[in-house]
């Protein structure tokens, strides 16, 4: 199979998205239209769980929202007034059916249907324990670790097992979990990864981003706090806080790159803070040049940004293509490197002879910038200057996001010099730590970082239990399992 987006494995991919609704009829059917608004924070598999007072419902498929969830035939069986759903993107665990979620168990209280969007850190020596006392896993994810822990507790309501559970893991989750007695949202207590609360009528919505509610006509309610729990039942909706106070430190990649652009996260839009950081980055490394190029799409609100603030006209300069899949089957091993060409493709008669600077949201690797580097350089361009619109991305991340161990980090083994010698771009410069802070609004405060801004500083805000900072398990877990 070639990939027709030979990109793909130079970005920093979104962990999973996760989608929730209680209270309304066809519960699934809402809950299929919030995935496909969520499509991109997972696109490998996608499951929903329902429950119709009586039963649980579940249906899981590798693959895709639609092709999947816009079939009769897998929507009807899915009744309730209740449902959660996932997109994922597997950060741990292999890519296999037996880790779509959401994940489901029967206990002793009943059915226990899970989503989980965020990173367990120290899932591997907690499986170990429980493996020892007897547990039996089923999948090979992070997130099964949840289930175990509720059902092993010692606590004797549903909802005290399931904070027991919460308060022996490390590392980020907003999780929704759908037993009998209620839906449950719930978010780590630095509040990593994002989840938002919203209403149709009388139905309550649990959402990853604002876009989701957007998508079926509900309304924005508020973010689940970090640290805190909601529970949905009969009675009516709930808040509890079991977790010590602790200083928040959401994602600063969600506004990099990860949410969509019509989302509003920690009450910023994510369109906006994108603009302001290409306008930063602008202010910060000065380019003369003819035109600004967005790498798509991802580079557009910043590269809008950094042409409004520079009076550097904005060219779609690259094109992409919207009607093609992720792989095909290659006629030829001559033809491999056309393939990036069926994503994207330089707008030539644009291009020639002029100074163009490219605005994307990182680099990884590296592959990505050599090849859209060259790519202009094809096309006819006199020079070629690349900004980014994030610093330089020197750490792994293990709080959910697929991140490449710490050797192949492209900025972690070059200074920005020889970065830019290696993409052969006449200039590279990123946007400073400061300059993205100051971009969303803030000042940092280096000795309380307000986010977790650790693929960029190395300032990880919890202990890595499992991993060790380059990205390999620790050596006594690999001799055990």
């Amino acid at each position: 199979m070639l990939t027709t987006n030979p990109f793909e494995d130079d970005k920093l991919h979104e962990e999973c998205g996760v989608f929730g609704i209680w209270g309304a009829d066809g519960a699934a059917s809402y809950v299929a239209l919030g995935l496909h608004a969520l499509q991109h924070r997972g696109q490998e598999a996608a499951g929903i769980s329902s429950f119709d007072g009586k039963h649980f419902h579940t249906h899981r498929a590798m693959g895709q929202v639609g092709g999947n969830f816009d079939r009769d035939e897998i929507m009807r069986p899915l009744t309730g007034r209740t449902a959660i759903g996932h997109v994922r993107y597997s950060t741990t665990g292999e890519t296999a059916l037996r880790n779509v979620q959401p994940l489901y168990a029967d206990l002793n209280e009943g059915g226990f249907a899970v989503a989980h969007n965020g990173n367990i850190s120290n899932a591997m020596t907690i499986k170990r324990a429980l493996i020892r006392r007897g547990s039996i896993f089923q999948s090979t994810s992070d997130t099964e670790v949840f289930i175990h822990l509720t059902a092993t507790s010692s606590f004797s309501t549903p909802l005290d097992r399931l904070i027991d559970a919460l308060r022996q893991v490390e590392g980020a989750y907003s999780l929704l979990v759908l037993t009998e007695q209620g839906l449950v949202a719930c978010r780590d207590p630095l509040g990593i990864r994002p989840l938002v609360m919203g209403k149709l009528g009388d139905a309550v919505i649990f959402a990853s981003e604002t876009v989701a509610l957007d998508v079926i006509g509900a309304k924005y309610v508020r973010d689940i706090d970090p640290g805190e729990l909601v529970l949905v039942d009969d009675g009516g909706l709930r808040s509890y806080r079991p977790f010590a106070p602790a200083r928040p430190r959401p994602c600063i990649f969600e506004h990099v790159y990860f949410s969509r652009p019509d989302s509003i996260v920690d009450g910023s839009s994510v369109y906006e803070v994108r603009k302001n950081i290409g306008a930063e980055l602008s202010r910060e490394a000065p380019v003369e040049a003819d035109i600004v190029v967005p790498v798509p799409d991802s580079g557009v609100p910043a590269a809008i940004g950094f042409s409004q603030a520079s009076g550097i006209p904005f060219e779609l300069g690259i094109i992409r293509s919207h009607y093609v899949g992720r792989t095909f089957i290659q006629p030829s091993d001559g033809v491999r490197h056309l393939g990036v060409k069926l994503k994207h493709n330089a707008n030539s008669a644009l291009i020639k002879g002029k100074k163009i600077v490219l605005i994307d949201d990182s680099i990884v690797r590296g592959t990505t910038s050599l090849k859209i580097v060259q790519m202009m350089r094809d096309a006819g361009a006199s020079e070629v200057h690349m900004r980014i619109a994030s610093p330089p991305t020197r750490h792994s991340c293990f709080y959910g996001v697929d991140t490449p161990e710490r050797s192949k980090l492209l900025a972690a083994q070059m200074d920005v010099a020889a970065m830019a010698e290696h993409i052969h771009a006449d200039s590279l410069a990123f946007i400073s730590i400061d300059g993205l802070y100051r971009a969303m609004g803030d000042v940092r405060d280096a000795r309380q970082p307000q986010r977790c801004d650790a693929c960029f500083t190395g300032d990880y805000p919890t202990t890595l239990t499992d991993m060790n900072e380059d990205g390999h398990p620790r050596l006594a877990l690999v001799a055990s399992r």
